[in-house]
């Protein structure tokens, strides 16, 4: 087993002979009716020299004579492409030129970034990580370090291909200054090479302008770096496979993890087969705003798995060495639960609505049906709610530890007050006053569904009271339907800024009720 991934490593290696310099240096032939650079000094760097060949790190396949030739060659073979291409290449746009009838590999090598094999050795010294050579089959990795990486992990599956999409989704949602302030790393981690280089260069082709513009990188971690993923323990009676996959897969996300550490100021893991949100950069930076001086270990931006959760890209070494450490104790979600409680934060802090929807129809695992979607997503977060600092009341007895700041803000969960009656009330008394706009509020539950509001009222309060418990002075605003309410332009019936917010039951019911999400838009004024 160990000579056979050995073997597949060093036919992927030798698959990509050219040095990245040579391969940057051919690159603009291909793009550019003008590139910077002569063909005699493309092909000078091209052939290694005694210096290059002296520089080949531990780890790597040896330079030889025969490397050499190799390389002279695949340049050659090049050069005389471009002699037979260059008057066709001229006449396309170098940002939608599609490579298409070229070997994969080739493909791949066109779009290898000069210096990469610099960066890839810095990689190599993460502590727990510093034997593992990745292989960087396509991508150019910036100078400068971006605001957030975006990492996932993409396998071979029995049954479903969703990469693409996710990708498209991913670049599509955001806008041209977002994207500047993005890179997306993927690691091919399926254990058949050839799969990854066949995905690699489908992709490749497809997002070519995202990759020449540094804001995507295809990354590979070879299988005779990973740990054994046989005779592994069987905990919670895991039928064997099932093990041996989700163990892999701890240690596909350990080393996707080391390799982003450097990339940006923080790190969002999704899946392969994710729809995102409009504009959720932003979002995510609106959420770190509102979290600012907090030592929050995960910020999370869906309530599934292990999509949409952000992380300081300072903590990835940690949190790759965590993986390592215990890749077959347990899945990776319930891994990344226990790294956030390590790190001394004990509540689930989440943002609502979510940003990330699952897509998928067949699993990763088997090609299973997995229907699983997150009820909470939201398809533009630019309409993310503000909900400005307060302090939450209610005169319902709270259903033990489903307090009323679970519907207001970012903690897991949701309200559950007991025995509803007429006059009981939630209210939401804020620090500064607001001119509210909208506000939406749903109640009742997937799992409780009858725990809604049968009848009740939303209310606007100026006048807060001293105590800061109350205001003096309420405007009915709507009443709620089916258990919902959401109205907008608020603010021309308000004389003035908002200090409270109520909802006001104005029926008797038996079922308790369940609050599970409260929305409010303000805007700058008075």
């Amino acid at each position: 087993m160990g000579k056979a991934k050995a073997s597949g490593s060093r036919s992927l290696q030798a698959s990509l002979p050219l040095p990245p310099s040579a391969v940057a240096c051919f690159l603009p032939y291909l793009i550019s009716p003008r590139p910077p650079l002569s063909s005699q000094t493309c092909l000078k760097l091209a052939i290694p020299s005694e210096h290059t060949a002296s520089a080949c790190r531990p780890g790597a396949m040896r330079c030889s004579l025969k490397r050499s030739l190799t390389a002279a060659l695949a340049a050659s073979f090049l050069l005389l492409l471009l002699l037979l291409q260059g008057g066709s290449w001229q006449e396309q746009d170098p940002l939608e030129v599609e490579p298409g009838g070229l070997a994969p590999a080739t493909v791949l090598q066109m779009l290898q970034p000069e210096g990469a094999q610099r960066i890839l050795r810095d990689m190599d010294d993460l502590s727990a990580l510093h034997n593992v050579s990745y292989h960087l089959l396509a991508g150019s990795l910036s100078p400068r370090k971006k605001f957030l990486a975006v990492g996932l992990a993409s396998v071979q599956r029995p049954r479903g291909y969703y990469l693409p999409a996710t990708l498209q989704s991913l670049f599509k949602q955001s806008t041209e200054e977002e994207l500047q302030e993005m890179v997306v790393v993927v690691h091919l981690a399926d254990a058949d090479p050839r799969w990854n280089v066949h995905v690699a260069a489908n992709i490749a082709r497809k997002f070519a302008h995202h990759i020449l513009l540094g804001q995507l990188l295809l990354i590979h971690a070879p299988q005779e770096f990973y740990p054994t993923l046989e005779g592994l323990k069987r905990n919670y009676n895991d039928p064997e496979e099932r093990v041996r996959f989700r163990s892999k897969q701890n240690v596909d996300y350990a080393f996707l993890l080391a390799f982003a550490a450097n990339l940006s100021s923080y790190y969002l893991m999704i899946e392969d087969d994710v729809w995102c949100a409009k504009s959720f950069l932003t979002a995510i930076r609106k959420a770190l705003a509102s979290q600012e001086g907090s030592n929050w270990a995960t910020l999370e931006f869906s309530k599934l798995g292990y999509i949409g959760k952000l992380y300081r890209s300072s903590d990835l070494p940690r949190l790759a060495r965590f993986l390592l450490l215990f890749y077959q104790e347990m899945p990776c979600d319930w891994l990344l639960v226990h790294f956030r409680l390590l790190l001394t934060q004990k509540d689930v802090i989440r943002f609502k609505p979510s940003l990330f929807q699952h897509m998928g129809l067949y699993s990763s695992f088997q090609g299973t049906i997995n229907r699983l979607e997150d009820d909470e997503f939201q398809a533009d977060a630019l309409d993310l709610p503000d909900n400005p600092p307060a302090a939450l009341f209610t005169s319902m007895p709270i259903f033990e530890n489903y307090e009323p700041l679970k519907a207001y803000g970012t903690a897991e969960g949701y309200f559950w007050g007991k025995d509803p009656a007429a006059g009981s009330v939630f209210s939401i008394i804020f620090h500064q006053p607001a001119r509210v706009t909208r506000v939406r509020v749903r109640t009742g539950s997937d799992e409780r569904q009858s725990d809604f509001l049968r009848a009740g009222v939303l209310e606007l309060g100026r006048q807060r009271q001293a105590d800061g418990r109350d205001c003096s002075a309420y405007t009915t605003v709507g009443t709620f339907e089916k258990g919902t309410f959401e109205r907008r332009g608020l603010e021309s019936g308000m004389p003035g800024p908002v200090e409270c917010v109520r909802i006001r039951v104005t029926r008797d019911q038996s079922e308790w009720l369940i609050i599970q999400s409260i929305d409010i838009w303000t805007t700058s004024g008075t």
